[in-house]
């Protein structure tokens, strides 16, 4: 399986992960804009969690991408080496992040401020990324990097799944009844605890609507290897895309019945798009605030803690000064973390990786 050129227009995606960042920083703080927007505006701020749901398809997309054929080429050792530089691609910013947080922490308890939502029990998880894989019952500390946390679990499957079929023998037909089944079963996982909604009970759920949804990236990245060149191909997926969300809507169905798929074929149509949809997106400007997208997301909601005891009253609402003042902050923030934290440690850690001992004749490796 070669792995194709990397055409212009992917710059798309790059583009509405970072529009997908910003809405989740604008959902983290819908609270406090009660006094700016109407209520129309904060129920639409308020789905600005289903951004990580586009975010874990994006992310089974780009690691099937650049990461698929090298694993199915090189074995055991192109998989240590996709493991070791995934790590170096997510770990160091969030523990740098975690650590400023403890910090603060420390200091809190030092002035005997209540520090009940930092249990010190499960830092360790937190710092080994595994917090939310069932360990824990309720969201803590930096409470969005649960997704950073899940998407370490299907990192470590992803080489499984390479290794499962003959990928490109099977049928554009069944990765498609594949995409369906996917969302047939993350539906049928939400009903069976009792949820219609994306974002409910994430310390359970949130593991399975991660792997769902990567691997449904997975398939769409190779529907695309195959139909990139189809010039409807676009159009049909924005169709398919409208056609599940209106019926999605016009039935009143429980999110989890239709939002996977409805992301799933519009983000299709997008990868496959060359229109003006597609420049704008993949444009100059959504295209770096994608590239800075991982800082904005770790760092913006820490950040709006400590913003609120520095600048916010107790009515805990911003005007539009405040509104202003905190998004130029973690625009200034996430720039910083990206440029001076984030690739440094990232090029640093993959110039580095463990010297993996050989097996000795007869044995394994310990």
């Amino acid at each position: 399986m070669d792995r194709p050129s990397a055409p212009r227009h992917l710059d798309a995606l790059t583009g509405i992960r970072g529009i997908a960042a910003w809405g989740v920083v604008l959902y983290h703080i819908r609270l406090s804009l009660l006094t700016l927007f109407p209520a129309s505006v904060i129920a639409v701020l308020a789905k600005g969690y289903l951004a990580v749901d586009l975010f874990f398809m994006l992310s089974g997309f780009v690691i099937w991408y650049n990461y698929a054929g090298k694993i199915e080429a090189g074995g055991w050792s192109a998989t240590r080496q996709f493991l070791w530089r995934r790590l170096a691609r997510v770990w160091p910013l969030h523990v740098a992040i975690l650590a400023v947080l403890v910090a603060f922490v420390a200091l809190l308890a030092a002035t005997g401020r209540d520090i009940s939502n930092y249990p010190f029990g499960e830092l360790p998880l937190h710092v080994l990324l595994v917090q939310n894989w069932g360990f824990t019952r309720n969201l803590s500390w930096n409470h969005p990097a649960w997704s950073i946390s899940t998407e370490l679990a299907a990192y470590l499957a992803f080489p499984a799944l390479v290794a499962a079929a003959r990928w490109s023998r099977v049928a554009s037909a069944v990765l498609l009844a594949g995409v369906a089944a996917l969302a047939l079963a993350l539906y049928a996982g939400f009903a069976a605890a009792g949820y219609g909604n994306l974002g409910a009970d994430i310390t359970h759920l949130g593991l399975w609507r991660c792997l769902a949804e990567f691997t449904m990236g997975c398939l769409m990245c190779q529907l695309w290897q195959r139909w990139r060149n189809i010039s409807w191909a676009s159009y049909a997926a924005t169709a398919c895309g409208a056609a599940v969300l209106a019926l999605g809507v016009h039935r009143g169905l429980p999110e989890t019945a239709f939002v996977p798929l409805t992301f799933f074929c519009l983000l299709f149509a997008l990868s496959l798009a060359r229109n003006m949809v597609a420049r704008v997106i993949g444009g100059p400007t959504l295209t770096y605030l994608g590239e800075i997208s991982y800082s904005t997301y770790l760092s913006h909601f820490v950040l709006f803690i400590f913003y609120k005891i520095a600048f916010v009253d107790a009515t805990l609402q911003l005007g539009w000064t405040g509104l202003g003042g905190y998004l130029a902050l973690v625009l200034a923030v996430s720039a910083g973390l990206y440029r001076w934290v984030e690739k440094p440690a990232q090029r640093w850690l993959n110039v580095r990786p463990p010297r993996w001992r050989r097996p000795a004749p007869g044995g394994i490796a310990d």
